[in-house]
């Protein structure tokens, strides 16, 4: 979808009226110009070797390919990594618990907050962060839910089991079980999106030399903790990259050049959308990943080391 030059005055941007606003090409309802802009940014279009685009949001927008072809999906992760339901999840800004390391003898919890002040809440890195720390740890099993008896931060309220993060100024920052059913939810989500995804096009995971990760997001994810979730593949760690704000690098790179204009279009021309909620494999997938880190042990190496030593 090619949308044609409007101006400021048309759109009521508050700028100069006959300003010419450029919208991005979308490729579908779920795939809108943010990627077309995202996988402009990467040059992923332009490698020769496989890669892996991720956009981690409410809707894991997922791209795949090279030089040669490009293929997309979105999968609906949610949007607990950016606090929405989750009892004390907030957006990764000041305030906001980003890591967490679990002690592995007193399994008492060390965090760290964005911006150095008193803990407010915690975002998605390190939801991730505290639920793979308690599943390495035996606090939290395979299936999500938190053995009470292993730590004394286990606690029963009103929602059922949860581990406190954080106590003070008159107020606990808890994970909830039903916090941990959301979250494995949307990794099981990103997991079967890709996976699918790349079985659809005849490949694996160990095919992949790149995956680019963008997104706010993304910035302070941990890669190891979102392997043991299962939310990312257990491949080599030298293969990811954050890439940052991808949608604002390829909003920049277009204010900046016709040619970057003319390759947007080219690239949402030439991205195939697959619609991954119909597809039967797309479920048995998300079903599987419904587990840390996944049914298929198997398909993580790393994660079954880790939890057998």
């Amino acid at each position: 979808n090619v949308f044609p030059l409007s101006f400021a005055g048309e759109l009521g941007i508050k700028i100069k009226p006959d300003t010419p606003v450029y919208t991005f090409p979308c490729v579908a309802s779920y795939v809108g110009g943010d990627i077309t802009a995202g996988v402009l940014a990467s040059r992923l279009h332009k490698k020769t070797e496989l890669c892996l685009f991720l956009d981690i949001g409410t809707n894991g927008e997922i791209v795949l390919g090279n030089s040669e072809f490009l293929v997309a999906a979105a999968c609906s992760a949610g949007p607990c990594f950016e606090g929405s339901g989750i009892k004390h999840g907030m957006r990764a800004t000041e305030g906001a618990v980003e890591d967490v390391v679990m002690d592995r003898k007193t399994l008492e919890p060390e965090i760290k907050v964005i911006g150095g002040s008193v803990p407010i809440g915690i975002c998605g890195s390190g939801m991730i962060d505290l639920a793979a720390e308690m599943f390495l740890t035996g606090i939290l099993n395979q299936k999500g839910k938190l053995q009470k008896g292993v730590s004394k931060r286990v606690r029963e309220s009103e929602d059922g089991a949860e581990f406190v993060l954080y106590q003070g100024n008159g107020r606990d920052i808890v994970l909830t079980e039903p916090d941990i059913e959301n979250i494995i939810r949307a990794k099981a989500a990103i997991y079967a999106g890709c996976s699918i995804l790349l079985k659809e096009v005849g490949f694996t995971f160990n095919d992949v030399r790149k995956v680019y990760i963008a997104g706010g997001f993304g910035k302070f994810l941990d890669i190891d903790k979102a392997i043991i979730l299962g939310m990312l593949p257990d491949i080599s760690r030298e293969k990811f990259e954050f890439l940052g704000n991808t949608s604002i690098t390829g909003a920049y790179l277009c204010m900046l050049s016709r040619r970057m204009r003319e390759e947007a279009e080219e690239i949402a021309r030439k991205m195939t959308y697959l619609e991954l909620s119909v597809s039967r494999s797309f479920m048995d997938e998300y079903v599987s990943g419904l587990f840390i880190p996944h049914t298929n042990m198997e398909a993580f190496p790393g994660v079954k080391k880790l939890m057998s030593g």
